[in-house]
């Protein structure tokens, strides 16, 4: 499996569980696409303890996409880089609510 963790801050003006439909919808979409095999829950930071060791990066939130392998990984990237950023796309919609994404990806051994 390959795999996308994305930390990020959410935009003021939006909420949790907004973002949580935006993301659902958006992960579903790409699965109806055959584009991703799954995603995380999105998780909540928790800084105050001694097992969290980054002190580069504030993001409160997290998730994980998981695809079958890098050419499901990038064709994802390739299918929202030519129709995902109109504004009624899944993608567009998720993403105009996250602020300071940082992204880190692997592929498991």
């Amino acid at each position: 499996m390959f795999h996308m963790l994305c930390c990020f801050h959410l935009k003021p003006e939006f909420q949790l569980a907004e973002f949580n439909k935006a993301f659902a919808d958006f992960t579903q979409h790409l699965q109806g696409l055959d584009l991703v095999e799954a995603s995380s829950p999105v998780g909540i930071r928790q800084s105050d303890t001694i097992l969290d060791t980054d002190s580069e990066r504030d993001h409160e939130y997290f998730s994980i996409m998981s695809f079958r392998d890098r050419r499901q990984a990038d064709a994802a990237v390739a299918y929202i880089g030519k129709n995902g950023m109109s504004a009624d796309s899944t993608h567009h919609i998720a993403y105009a609510m996250v602020a300071d994404p940082v992204f880190i990806c692997w592929q498991d051994s």
